[in-house]
């Protein structure tokens, strides 16, 4: 059950990699608003990402 759904969101993954591609090269507008949604998605993991690594970097300096 596991691995259909990690084959779900690579397909996911893929297939908006390849609607932003598509939509730099003038694509259609569907095209343009599923890159608009990865690359905002995208944005959204990079923060959270910096955000927690931040966070357990104040952690381990107030331990000192």
């Amino acid at each position: 059950m596991i691995i259909v759904l990690l084959l779900g969101v690579l397909v996911l993954v893929i297939g908006g990699c390849a609607c932003v591609v598509w939509a730099e090269r003038g694509g259609p507008r569907w095209a343009r608003a599923v890159a608009t949604v990865t690359l905002t998605v995208s944005e959204l993991l990079r923060s959270s990402r910096k955000n927690r690594r931040r966070g357990l970097n104040r952690s381990s300096q107030d331990d000192d």
